[in-house]
């Protein structure tokens, strides 16, 4: 009885395969023409949790099994919708489904810096080929991990989504910063397109 059951909740890739495709041959009709889809103007019906994940190192997995079709993950990447309730959606026009993202659903995984009007212009490439130039309406937000302290910037891509950037990028912001007077204190800034994003009171560079 036991191996009985082992059988029955062993993962069928060939089920998946076809799940798999039944959901890009969906998305695929929702997204016609150039450019992105208007997921936030579509109001579907939540159709439930179809186990689909994006894990920390930007990996997607469709029930347990990872997506090794660049072009499959990035058709899905197009159609994601963070929502009011902070739960991440595939949306279509006539279906939402849960997807589960263990930190953030893009990584920006290059980054290039350009001089424009006076300014410097960080433009980063996500993983799954979007291009964002941070500025006022691509920000970048650091955060401090526990317990080591350590920095992880996110930057605005669209909607509620944002791309965490590499460790290797991170240092690269890092060495670019600034300290600049915000709100009478002393922080250290990185600047963007005429933007500029705190990273941390220059006290605590200090301290650490």
């Amino acid at each position: 009885m036991a191996g009985s059951r082992a059988d029955m909740t062993q993962h069928d890739p060939a089920k998946s395969d076809k799940g798999e495709s039944d959901l890009a041959a969906l998305i695929s009709r929702a997204v016609t023409g150039r450019g992105l889809p208007p997921v936030e103007t579509w109001n579907p019906d939540h159709c439930g949790d179809i186990d689909m994940r994006i894990a920390a190192d930007g990996t997607w997995f469709y029930q347990g099994t990872p997506i090794g079709r660049e072009r499959l993950v990035r058709l899905f990447s197009t159609v994601l919708r963070k929502d009011e309730d902070g739960q991440t959606y595939l949306v279509t026009p006539v279906e939402k489904v849960v997807v589960h993202v263990e930190d953030a659903p893009f990584l920006a995984v290059e980054m290039s810096a350009t001089m424009r009007d006076g300014h410097e212009v960080l433009t980063f490439r996500t993983n799954v080929g979007d291009l964002i130039e941070a500025g006022p309406e691509h920000p970048i937000r650091f955060e401090a991990t526990e317990p080591d302290g350590a920095l992880k910037p996110y930057l605005h891509v669209r909607g509620r989504l944002e791309a965490l950037v590499t460790r290797a990028l991170t240092y690269d912001l890092v060495e670019r910063a600034v300290t600049e007077d915000v709100n009478g204190k002393a922080t250290v800034c990185l600047r963007s397109a005429g933007a500029v994003f705190p990273i941390m009171p220059a006290d605590d560079l200090a301290a650490g």
